[in-house]
Order: structure tokens, then sequence, then C-alpha cells
């Protein structure tokens, strides 16, 4: 396929992660290496920063701030949840397009900004401009399909195995059979993070905690939960329980959830812990609780980052810009693991329309009998994804992020109003 000489533009959309940024360094760092990229741009807050024409330049950065990127959590470009409704939108997006001469767009983001992608790249289809589109996956939930996992999911399950292992050694000393102690931990459609704190436990300790891990996988039933709670109590001093924020019951309905609705109508989620707290004080008299709910915190936690997930938060970002150089578009970069017992992994691509509002689930038989714990399937699929510390610079104690300059390119086009 002949060059296409042009300019790139990275974005990012949704939740953020311990590692999103370092996708973000290795699109800048790959970019960078090749002749037929001209600029490298960056996109404030996802999709409305292209339609505001509200564009940085990346490669005006220090090396110093995008070798920072790479242990520095949150959207260091701004993120969003935007959904593209109007054909005036996507019109919008492809005049933004043509006056920086973009002809790379690079979408690092979720199922739902992967979708975006695929309509953004049709539209430039049908207007007969040339342009090469490639997903970067992103998403602490770890529910892209195509990809054996996803960037972020390791550090959060780092994050959490440790904190639930802390709260354990708290726990063993206050309780006296009594004690029972909740985390509600992030999970919309999928169990993958509630399932990640199993690697928690020792390998020569069966019973130790998380003693109770429920899954949206897995229909939630009351009746059942009060009579696992009453054989761990006989046993243990305590009982930890890890609950997913989409837990369901068994009409398919959310145990908790806010009616309100987010851009691209998923619920509010949150109250599945609760929902669980208030069940066992009304039902076992004596027993105390406690609820622990980590929220945005799980997913900006640099500081237990997993460096396997960080430099493959950087490779797919590399990845994505060699595809596209080659002449590849409208596909996502995945990541592939190796057949051998030594882990290893590389990258692949998909097709975006196979991405796009797809919800990969925990497969039924990761998950033991019970329904409340997993296999060894789980944690040979899991337990490399944690591995390794990343090194995070400290100021007076504290971590040390990243700061883009954030310089504007001159604006040639008027405001757009959304």
């Amino acid at each position: 396929m002949a060059e296409l000489a042009g300019n790139v533009l990275v974005a990012q959309s949704g939740g953020p992660t311990a590692v999103i940024n370092a996708s973000v360094a290795g699109l800048i760092t790959e970019s960078l290496n090749n002749d037929c990229i001209e600029e490298v741009y960056g996109s404030l807050n996802g999709i409305l920063g292209i339609l505001q024409e509200d564009l940085v330049d990346l490669a005006a950065e220090s090396q110093q701030q995008i070798r920072a990127l790479k242990h520095t959590p949150g959207a260091a470009l701004g993120s969003c949840r935007f959904k593209l409704k109007k054909p005036a939108d996507l019109d919008r997006v492809l005049e933004v397009f043509k006056a920086h001469n973009i002809r790379y767009f690079f979408y690092i983001g979720g199922n739902d900004s992967q979708d975006t992608a695929t309509k953004i790249s049709a539209h430039a289809v049908a207007a007969g401009y040339e342009l090469r589109v490639i997903g970067v996956p992103k998403t602490v939930d770890n529910d892209l399909t195509g990809t054996d996992h996803c960037p972020g999911f390791g550090s959060v399950a780092k994050y959490l195995a440790a904190s639930v292992r802390e709260l354990a050694a708290d726990h063993e000393s206050m309780g006296q059979g009594d004690l029972v102690s909740i985390i509600e931990v992030m999970g919309r459609s999928a169990g993958w993070i509630a399932a990640s704190t199993s690697l928690a436990k020792r390998r020569d300790q069966p019973h130790d905690s998380p003693h109770l891990i429920y899954l949206p996988e897995i229909p939630f039933s009351q009746e059942k939960c009060l009579e696992d709670i009453r054989r761990v109590l006989k046993r243990e001093k305590f009982c930890q329980i890890v609950v997913a924020e989409g837990l369901t019951d068994a009409d398919g309905n959310y145990v908790s959830a806010d009616p309100a609705t987010d851009a691209f109508g998923h619920a509010q989620l949150g109250g599945a812990g609760e929902f669980i707290k208030s069940l066992v004080e009304a039902n076992l008299p004596g027993v105390k609780t406690r609820l622990s709910v980590p929220g945005l915190m799980q997913r900006a936690a640099s500081h237990s980052a997993s460096k396997t997930d960080a430099d493959e938060a950087f490779l797919v970002g590399q990845a994505a810009v060699k595809a596209a150089v080659a002449g590849e578009s409208d596909k996502l970069v995945t990541l592939v693991r190796g057949d051998t017992d030594h882990y290893t992994c590389e990258t692949g691509l998909t097709p975006l329309a196979d991405v796009a509002n797809a919800v990969k689930k925990l497969p039924r038989e990761w998950i033991n009998e019970d329904g409340v714990s997993m296999n060894f399937q789980f944690i040979r699929y899991a337990q490399p994804l944690i591995q390794g510390e990343v090194v995070v610079p400290q100021d007076n104690g504290v971590p040390a992020f990243a700061r883009l300059d954030k310089m504007r390119v001159d604006k040639t086009l008027p405001a757009y109003v959304a």
C-alpha cells in the first residue's frame, strides 16, 4: 500500500486507568520514528476536543514529560463520555481533520469508544477522505472482546489484591466470628475485577480471604448469600466479601442502580455493597458489618501499578502506529498471549466492528461450582498480569506525575456548539 503522508491525532475516552497514558507515550514515540508522519496532535477531552477543535501539539512536549506519562494515572489529554449522534457531529469531525491534515486517528478507549471510532472511519470513507483509524484498548473492566486482556486491568487487579490482603490482616486482629467486611469494586457487566481479588489468597491457605466473591455472571440470591456468610463465620474470625458494582438478581436487574444514565445509556451504578450490608444487618443479629468502596482510587493507583500492565499499555500504543503506517485501518490492537508455560504476550489486530458495544464475560468454567470463588484456570490467567512494580518518582514523599504543556494549535475554523 502507498505511503500516506499526514498528521496524527490521538484522543482518550471513557474512564481513565493507571496506565492509559503509557499508551499515549507509545503512540508519540512511535509516531516520531516515521517520516510519513509530519505532526502529532492530541485532542483535549476526547471527541469533544475534536468538535471544539481543541488540539495540542504533542511533538512539542519535552521527552521528560513523555517518559513521565508511563507512570502517570488519569487521562493526560482529558477524557469524555460523549456519543456522536448527529450527522452534523461527524461532518464537524471530518472538517477538523481536513483543516489539520489528520490522516491517522488513534482512539484510546473501551467498547463504546471503538463504536465512535468505527463511525468516524465510515464517514471518512463515504466522503472519500483517506484516513486510517486504529483503536487502542483501554479499560479496567477487562471486558473488550477480541483481546486476551486489556491494559488497565492488571494494575487494578494488583491494587485490589494487595488491598484485600491488607484488610484481611486488620480483620484477623479484630474479628471474633462476628465481623462481615464488604468491598464493592468496579465491574458494570463483567466480573473480571471482582474475580481478580482472588489473587490475594495464599496458595497453601484454601480458606484465605476473600471468602466470598459475588459476580455479575452469577445471579445473586439473598438466601444463598446469608447461608454463605453463616458458613464462613462458623469457621473463620471474619467473613470478607467482594462484590462487583454490576451485581444482578435472577431476573437480570441490578440489585442497586441510579435511574440516571450516561451519554451511552448506561445506568449509574453503585450501592451493591450497601445492599449486602443492609441484608446482613437485617438478618444476622449480633454480626458487625464494615463496607469499603475504593471507587475511583482503584483505577488511579499508579503507586501500585503492574509493570507488566504498563509495559503492555506502551506496547499497544506503538503497535497502533506501526499498523496504521503499514496500511491497516478499522482495527483494534489486541494483546495475544503465547502458548508457552512461561508468560509471553505480543500484539495482534481485530476488526473494530467486532469490538464496538460488545462485552466479554468472565468464563463460567473459571468460576467454581459454589459461584463465589475462582478456580485455577482464572488464577493461571490473571497472575502474570500483576507482576512487577512501576517505579514512580517522588516529590516530597508523594508521586510526581507528568503535566503536559497543552500548547494550542492555531484555530482556523469557527467554534462548534455540541
